[in-house]
């Protein structure tokens, strides 16, 4: 076989064998989850105990604060987010009335302090000098084969820049400083460019391919290049710059920026390590979670009166009773590994989000969301007693706010990897420069030791 066909393509022999296969893969015997307890498995790397996260590590580039030791307890407190020791709500306290925001903060989480007015114009121009991507790239890599999930085309792009690059393998701090401005500045037109591949072949609809412009800034640039008309308010990209501000970095613990540390431990290459970031955050249990808020927000419309407490109520209800939508007992964009009080990050961006929904006339969508989010916090409590307190987390308004700027849903993940591909260079160029370990944990073999048949023993074949 030469693609990905069906296994049918075999033939009925072949068929059968594949399908015993199967058989014997869903035959594997499940690991008793009492093994885990009585060898103290930290399953996800999270202490069972108390829920944190176990320390594999050291940075210095953000930290993520959801509790505060008070008389040698864990107290949980309003969520705090700091890159580089700047709380994220100093760094956009002026957020709406300043450009670029997004760039001082890619910046800060690489050099460790806040540009001042001419280090920006300089880092600025950097940027915009590798922004453009060669005809032939965009020909040759993107717009063939284009795929429905963008985060795949951007995987795909980001190992074949490899191809194009004289010293790919050459991990020298220097060479890798300049190959993370190269990515920062280029995913985030792969990425568009890769929605208009993909929006043009599969849905048959005009193709749209824009130059970035110079003067603009990342989410200038994004708004620009993803409408048909190009036009956008000085609001609405003042809010995606915020949203890139908020998604760049999340400290070292994080499953996608684990994933970084633990490829780039290894040795290998740039845009190896960078493409198994973007793996990991294409999941739906990581990046791609604001899909799943927005599908439920979808489901409770249909469902249930919507503009108002009692409606809303009765459909929450049948969610945590695993009556409703995907029957998990999980409401969407409530709750946080971290943050228990508030989120940080859910803060300012609903904020932004309402002056938004004002704007656009969405102001009883707004409200909706803001109902969910009020409605559902007791409703959990109330459900799992004795659990630490819940808040909405970033997901609950970030969909919201991707489709109030005409944003289309293939692209949700991939702003959160072209915003988060800022943090992912930063924690890389650290793991290089303190020339760590391989990351290696232990897992313990817990299966059955068999004898060897004596066909193999005798060393036949």
């Amino acid at each position: 076989m030469t693609d990905n066909h069906s296994m049918m393509a075999l033939g009925d022999e072949l068929n059968r064998e594949f399908d015993r296969l199967v058989d014997i893969q869903n035959s594997q015997r499940i690991i008793d989850k009492e093994l885990y307890k009585k060898y103290d498995v930290k399953q996800g790397l999270r202490d069972t105990k108390t829920g944190r996260g176990v320390l594999t590590g050291l940075t210095e580039i953000a930290e993520v604060i959801g509790s505060v030791d008070e008389n040698g307890e864990r107290k949980p407190c309003a969520g705090l987010l700091q890159y580089r020791g700047y709380d994220v709500y100093n760094l956009l306290e002026h957020r709406g009335t300043e450009r670029y925001q997004f760039e001082k903060a890619t910046y800060l989480l690489l050099y460790g302090e806040l540009p001042d007015e001419q280090e920006l114009a300089g880092f600025l121009n950097i940027l915009a000098s590798l922004r453009v991507l060669s005809g032939s790239f965009v020909r040759d890599v993107i717009m063939k084969a284009p795929s429905e999930n963008i985060m795949n085309a951007l995987m795909k792009s980001v190992l074949t820049l490899y191809s194009y690059d004289e010293n790919p393998d050459d991990i020298s701090l220097s060479n890798v400083m300049r190959q993370s401005l190269q990515m920062i500045a280029k995913i985030p037109m792969i990425a568009v460019y890769g929605y208009q591949a993909y929006r043009h072949y599969a849905k048959v609809l005009d193709l749209i391919i824009r130059q970035p412009r110079k003067d603009y800034s990342t989410a200038e640039n994004i708004l620009r290049m993803i409408r048909t008309d190009g036009e956008f308010t000085d609001l609405e990209a003042a809010v995606l710059d915020v949203a890139l501000v908020l998604h760049a970095d999340h400290g070292g613990g994080n499953n996608s920026t684990f994933t970084d540390h633990v490829v780039t431990s290894s040795g290998t290459d740039t845009y190896s390590a960078i493409a198994a970031s973007i793996a990991s955050l294409k999941g739906p249990r990581h990046g791609g979670a604001n899909l799943r808020v927005q599908m439920m927000f979808e489901d409770l419309k249909k469902n249930c009166d919507w503009k108002t407490d009692s409606g809303v109520e009765e459909y929450l209800v049948k969610i945590t009773n695993k009556e409703a939508f995907d029957r998990t007992g999980l409401v969407y964009g409530m709750g946080h590994a971290v943050y228990t009080i508030s989120d940080p990050r859910e803060v300012i961006l609903k904020g932004m989000a309402e002056k938004l929904a004002k704007e656009v006339g969405r102001e009883e969508e707004f409200a909706l969301y803001d109902r969910v989010e009020r409605l559902s916090k007791d409703m959990i409590m109330e459900k799992h007693k004795g659990r630490k307190p819940v808040c909405a987390n970033v997901d609950m308004y970030s969909g919201l706010v991707y489709d109030m700027l005409g944003i289309p849903k293939e692209m949700y993940t991939p702003i959160f990897a072209i915003a988060r591909i800022s943090g992912w260079c930063a924690h890389r160029l650290e793991e290089l420069q303190n020339q760590g370990k391989i990351i290696r944990p232990a897992y313990m073999y817990v299966g059955e030791r068999k004898v060897m048949p004596e066909l193999y023993r005798h060393g036949d074949s």
